[in-house]
């Protein structure tokens, strides 16, 4: 109802049509929820024949307040801090504004008995990802409007840029970085680009239908990261006892299965599609893991540790 309320505020005239479409439910839901927000919320809607849609017949400054607990509102005080790593971004703008509409539903006065609440909770990032806000702006805008586009990237290692016409599907933050899921229309398959190393970025004037079946869940179920290979590994890895709780306090992979063994080691499994994440990975853990299967990771991990030893 607070996503039909938005849209009615903005003058756009929906119905239920289309409302449906865009929740993803069907029409008598929309219906429902409309004559709920007429006549138990007392919102001023009526349907207007002339533009086939509802409208709102005064001006409505916010949605009919809603009750929040303590607990709800410290959650939501700890998710805008999280927010705070997208200040500068394309996302503020509308994540501010969400927020702001959150607050004006709540009621007149909310007691929080949390001393100094600013000072119990912060994120901290060590390391963030160097992103032209421009290029990156642009980008989640194509995202958002469907628009092709065409890039000037360079690849780890390549001296020169390549131009790539792409579809962008999606733009998401994975493990604190951002990555770029597009059709590559040079390479006709669905690619990953990282923005920081998008050097420009410019609109084709083409816009592009998603594909249905684009799921980045299903795209990333058997990699370790961002990575997607076509194989399909066994991983088995042994933990010191040194690391051993560093690997018990976290969920590495869905498919992962934690085995405990004598004098506090542990053994984990995965079901990845490719080693190259899981190779830099295992090798992080400085001679505290070591790989059991399958042969090849064994080897990938190998010839990197020969190439430490070289002067």
């Amino acid at each position: 109802m607070l996503r039909i309320h938005q849209a009615l505020a903005a003058g756009t005239h929906p119905n239920a049509s289309t409302i449906a479409a865009d929740l993803e439910v069907c029409t008598k839901t929309i219906h429902r929820d409309l004559e709920f927000m007429r006549d138990r919320l007392g919102l001023p809607l009526a349907f207007v024949a002339a533009h086939n849609g509802y409208h709102y017949t005064e001006s409505v400054e916010s949605f009919p307040a809603m009750q929040i607990s303590e607990g709800e509102l410290f959650a939501l005080l700890v998710a805008e801090k999280a927010l705070a790593a997208y200040r500068g971004t394309a996302f503020e703008a509308p994540l501010s504004s969400a927020f702001k509409k959150i607050s004006a539903g709540l009621p007149d006065s909310v007691s929080l008995h949390l001393a100094e609440w600013e000072k119990t909770v912060s994120f901290h990032t060590s390391a963030e990802p160097v992103v032209n806000l421009e290029t990156f702006n642009l980008l989640a805008k194509a995202v958002g409007a469907r628009q092709q586009l065409r890039l000037r990237y360079r690849k780890p290692g390549q001296a020169e840029p390549e131009t790539r016409v792409v579809d962008p599907y999606h733009l998401g933050n994975i493990n604190g970085d951002w990555f770029l899921f597009a059709h590559d229309h040079l390479r006709n398959d669905l690619r990953t680009f990282v923005p920081a190393r998008v050097l420009a970025a410019e609109p084709t004037g083409k816009t592009f239908a998603p594909p249905k079946k684009f799921s980045l869940r299903e795209r990333l179920r058997n990699s370790f990261g961002v990575h997607s290979g076509e194989g399909e590994f066994k991983i088995a890895l042994r933990f010191h006892e040194r690391v051993a709780d560093y690997i018990r306090e976290k969920r590495w992979h869905p498919s992962q299965e934690l085995t405990e063994l004598a004098d506090g080691i542990v053994e984990l499994r995965v079901k990845l599609s490719s080693l190259v994440e899981v190779t830099r990975w295992v090798l992080s853990w400085g001679g505290d893991c070591r790989v059991l299967a399958p042969k090849e990771l064994a080897e990938s991990v190998r010839a990197a540790a020969r190439k430490l030893l070289v002067k």
